[in-house]
């Protein structure tokens, strides 16, 4: 009988945009749907935009608008980069939806019946020059476990340790670099001890969890009492207001969850589906689990689903189940947690263009390529996956091009009048070996083990290679004689071509859906792989994909650094993103919410030597898509080269003559194009939509800016 599967991937903060961190969670989880769909299992792919928080506050307040503005702008930007990688959701939510509202609502007077919350003043650490109560991720400080340095208000990089941010030694404000005072504010906390058997039994048994993350969670937090959870925010703040509780709002962290249950609602009144068929309460009978078609099976039980990096262990294994299990919900199947991305062995780098966002990628490269190398890599363990970049260009070509492509694109045109032949040709056991081969390959993609999938495919292909390159249908071509006998060897070859498509049909829907087109027959399910195609016409053979070059992947690289370079030279962001207040990102998000300033002191500020400058002239840089080449004088003979990413705001003839501010004491740093000796600044979120710094008429060129 078809299971019936929801399944979800962590809630990318509305703060930033998309990058390659980001997508190995939406990839693997987009392959593990597809592959249940193949299956003939009922299956749906939900996620939202999780956008509460301090950090939206802050930064609408920054750029002059209103926060649902802020956010409606980035969950189209979300949206558009998640469908040019293929990632199909069934329906793509907000946490500020009033679906969100209502559930909100429900659970938490749920848990205030069952006698979780209690009331506690808090001493909280209040930014006034900001103006705000700081959230955890707007503190650093000491780590008051092991005297870590640079550590967030929430929890130890170094040690795994959670703490309040009052906790923290030393601690700093990143929004305004300030010590911030302390100040006392009235909170509700859930008192999650109160769960401590259920959390406990839940998370060592049911194979709920990877061994690994069971055996974490015993050792870091299940053998002594849980600590209570602060699940509510004083104004200001940007969120729900807690109806029994005016003047509080709920934690980023307690409505970011029920968003996953808030898109299911959303789904359903699209679709007319029944939420309690989906995501039921415990005890009650799936009435409706079956489409209408079906209505005449006995309805099988649901499956949830969560898919998450492993920063955000804590919240999905111990806080969401208590929260599910108080307000009777259906509790996860399973959460299957992943580790972080690396490239070329080390964290995603700005400087050295490796913090590739998703849109820069597809200005460069096709993601099939990327979808292909993750799979390659992801395995049901929580390991970091590393890219290494020039594995990448030789595994994509070797493997996908090489492989899989060449089968059809060396065999295609030679049956194009004839199409395949009647009946299936004798392969010496090739097709039925590979057919045989199905239930192994589904069960590591079951498993998440698509490492093992992908091998087993490409073994497959091993086998099919040699066939082509011993029956050279090139050769036979040439000979009227071996009409029929080309035929045979095509029909073969473009039906274990055909196979390889499907059982790659997860990871690569884009070859999928050209397979189907080549043969007019759709690939639709994974018994495709079990019959093969004869007598079907074979329609000329269209490109599917092209070879990596070293040469792309350095052009994005290349684009990357002068992203990072456009937006945070020397620390002083032309725009730069918040920190969010919730751990809702993998360690390379960590890296995209980066304070508003770098942290320094007064002192440490008036090192940079601001002065007004005049541009004397300015110069396309043809190799470069960002950057103009500025020359200007700071007064008298004093000239300087500067690179600035302003080229899509500005034509340089607008800037000749014009007084800008730059900052004269930056070190030179040497580029491909040349020595940029300074840094102009301005404003705004980047693109078209920079704003250069200029000071009134009456400044003079090498004044010092105060």
């Amino acid at each position: 009988m078809p299971r019936q599967i929801l399944v979800t991937a962590a809630l990318p903060y509305a703060n930033g945009h998309i990058h390659l961190g980001h997508l190995v969670e939406y990839i693997q989880t987009d392959i593990w749907v597809r592959f249940q769909k193949l299956r003939g299992n009922r299956c749906i792919y939900l996620c939202a935009d999780d956008t509460h928080g301090t950090a939206i506050m802050i930064r609408a307040r920054q750029e002059g608008r209103s926060e649902e503005v802020l956010i409606a702008d980035m969950q189209a930007a979300h949206e558009r980069d998640f469908a040019a990688f293929d990632i199909a959701f069934d329906n793509y939510g907000s946490t500020n939806s009033p679906e969100n509202r209502q559930l909100c609502g429900e659970i938490w007077q749920s848990i205030r019946a069952a006698g979780l919350v209690r009331a506690a003043d808090v001493s909280q650490l209040y930014d006034p020059v900001a103006g705000t109560f700081l959230a955890d991720r707007f503190v650093k400080g000491t780590c008051p476990k092991c005297g870590a340095a640079d550590q967030y208000g929430d929890s130890c990089d170094k040690c795994g340790s959670t703490y309040s941010p009052a906790d923290l030694i030393n601690p700093t404000s990143t929004l305004s670099g300030t010590s911030p005072e302390v100040r006392s504010a009235a909170h509700l906390f859930i008192e999650l001890e109160k769960l401590h058997a259920f959390l406990d039994t839940w998370t060592q048994s049911g194979n709920h969890l990877q061994p690994e993350i069971a055996n974490y969670l015993k050792g870091h937090f299940l053998g002594e009492p849980l600590r209570d959870w602060d699940v509510s925010r004083p104004a200001p703040y940007f969120g729900f207001e807690i109806p029994d509780s005016p003047g509080n709002y709920w934690y980023v962290w307690f409505d970011a969850p029920i968003g996953y249950m808030a898109s299911l609602r959303q789904w359903c009144d699209k679709t007319g589906e029944k939420f309690e068929s989906w995501w039921p309460r415990e005890g009650t009978i799936n009435e409706s689990a079956q489409p209408p078609t079906s209505n005449l099976q006995p309805p099988t039980s649901p499956e949830v689903h969560h898919f998450i990096g492993k920063d955000i262990t804590y919240f999905h294994t111990l806080f969401w189940p208590g929260m599910l299990k108080t307000a009777g919900y259906q509790l996860p199947e399973k959460v299957h947690i992943h580790g972080f991305l690396t490239v070329n062995g080390e964290k995603m780098s700005k400087s050295k263009g490796t913090f590739v966002r998703a849109a820069t990628y597809l200005n460069h490269l096709d993601p099939s390529f990327l979808r292909y190398y993750y799979a390659s890599k992801l395995t049901p363990r929580v390991d970091d996956l590393d890219m290494n970049l020039e594995e990448f260009v030789a595994k994509g070509n070797a493997d996908l091009v090489g492989k899989v492509v060449n089968l059809a694109s060396r065999c295609a045109g030679f049956v194009k009048t004839t199409g395949l032949s009647a009946r299936y040709p004798d392969d010496g056991g090739l097709f039925a070996h590979a057919a045989a081969e199905g239930e192994a390959i589904a069960a590591a993609y079951e498993e998440c083990d698509y490492n093992r999938a992908m091998r087993l495919i490409m073994a497959l292909a091993d086998r099919a290679n040699p066939f082509v390159e011993e029956n050279a249908p090139w050769n036979l071509k040439k000979d009227p004689a071996q009409a029929a006998r080309l035929q045979e060897v095509c029909t073969v070859a473009l039906n274990l071509f055909r196979q390889l498509a499907v059982y790659l049909a997860p990871v690569l829907p884009r070859l999928a859906q050209q397979a189907g087109e080549l043969f007019d027959r759709p690939i639709t399910k994974w018994t495709d792989a079990s019959e093969p195609l004869v007598d079907v016409p074979v329609r000329p053979f269209q490109h599917m994909l092209k070879r990596v070059t070293p040469e792309e992947v350095q052009k994005m690289i290349e684009e990357s650094r002068e992203e990072a370079a456009a937006t945070t030279p020397a620390g002083l962001p032309l725009a730069p993103p918040v920190p969010s207040d919730t751990a809702q990102q993998d360690s390379a998000a960590a890296l995209a919410a980066e304070p508003l300033t770098s942290e320094c002191s007064i002192d440490d500020f008036a090192k940079v030597d601001l002065r007004v400058a005049r541009i004397l002239s300015a110069e396309d840089v043809p190799e470069a898509r960002k950057l103009l080449k500025l020359t200007v004088s700071l007064g008298g003979d004093v000239k300087r080269t500067v690179f600035a990413g302003i080229k899509a705001a500005y034509q340089p003839e607008q800037l000749v003559g014009r007084l800008v501010i730059i900052v004269a004491n930056l070190a030179p740093r040497q580029m491909k194009f040349g020595l940029s000796e300074g840094m102009v600044c301005a404003s705004g979120p980047g693109g078209a939509e920079v704003y250069l710094l200029s000071p009134d008429n009456g400044a003079v060129p090498g004044q010092r800016v105060h």
